[in-house]
């Protein structure tokens, strides 16, 4: 029994694209929400990351959410693993599917599907010890111009992991990357939202007030005292890097919600550059309520 339907609801973070999923999915019913975010993945990290409540998870069926405990490593390789068994189940009940990024990388993986390279955590491991990020993004300039030209060369975890791939492949990283830079014909609708850009700043300021008083500080904390403590990749998590940096008293309260709300601000920037190059996304202007603006469009597409 296949998907009846596959559509996607993307844009920036606090563009409201959850609420809309959850507004639409909840009116339609038999839709079942993927999460395409790479933090939504971790368990316990839920109020910085946003991730759909207990209720709502109640209400509608969520996939990709919860997959790996905190301290763990989590790849996109795995995360397209974790989603092709949560398609059984949607595909069992006869389920539209209903993507929701996010993590542009990840809407990507679940649109066209990526070849993914493998893992040699070894080399990993050499290049992690190596503290200068300049000299690692000017060993991945020589290996592979192609690759620096998709990330910034401060993205220290993105840098290493394409040295990585191409110590270990003895290939480029960016050979197997096709799919990120193609957009071929596909079934899946993406629908996009979008606002003015400082309409949206104001709303990431207000959601990281928001994401504070609901208690951000004790949801990191919290994390800091397990006994493996957390990876990497979700330190970088926006608000749990700032957040770390105010526990362990490197920064005031003030300086870590300031901080967060720039990189926030900053990563929105990112992910509307992501998105704006595939031509396939319809876009959605908000003007003041996404619920109302964008449901019509993608209640249509589920239809």
């Amino acid at each position: 029994m296949s998907v009846s339907k596959r559509v996607v609801i993307l844009g920036p973070t606090a563009s409201g694209k959850s609420d809309v999923a959850m507004s639409v999915a909840s009116e339609l019913g038999n839709v079942h929400i993927v999460a395409a975010d790479a933090i939504q993945v971790y368990r316990r990290m839920n109020i910085g990351s946003a991730k759909p409540t207990a209720a709502d998870q109640e209400q509608v069926p969520h996939h990709g959410i919860d997959l790996c405990e905190p301290h763990e490593r989590y790849t996109v390789a795995r995360f397209m693993d974790d989603v092709a068994a949560a398609r059984e189940k949607i595909a069992a009940a006869d389920a539209c599917e209903l993507i929701v990024g996010g993590t542009g990388l990840y809407v990507t993986a679940l649109v066209d599907g990526l070849t993914m390279p493998g893992e040699w955590p070894e080399i990993r491991a050499e290049l992690e010890a190596n503290e200068d990020t300049a000299a690692l993004f000017a060993q991945l300039l020589a290996l592979d111009v192609q690759a620096t030209q998709k990330m910034e060369p401060n993205n220290r975890r993105r840098i290493i992991r394409a040295l990585e791939v191409c110590l270990g492949s003895g290939e480029k990283f960016s050979s197997f990357g096709d799919g990120v830079g193609q957009f071929p014909a596909t079934a899946t609708r993406q629908i996009g939202i979008k606002w003015n850009r400082d309409t949206l700043r104001a709303r990431i300021a207000e959601r990281v007030h928001r994401m504070v008083a609901a208690g951000l500080t004790h949801e990191v904390q919290a994390l800091l005292a397990e006994p493996e403590g957390i990876s990497a990749t979700a330190r970088q998590g926006l608000g749990y890097k700032e957040f770390i940096e105010h526990i362990e008293g490197r920064w005031t309260l003030e300086e870590a919600v300031n901080a967060t709300i720039l990189r926030t601000q900053q990563f929105a920037i990112r992910q509307e550059r992501w998105y704006r190059r595939d031509p396939r996304i319809e876009w959605v202007e908000v003007q003041t309520d996404p619920i109302a603006e964008v449901t019509p469009l993608l209640r249509e597409a589920l239809a």
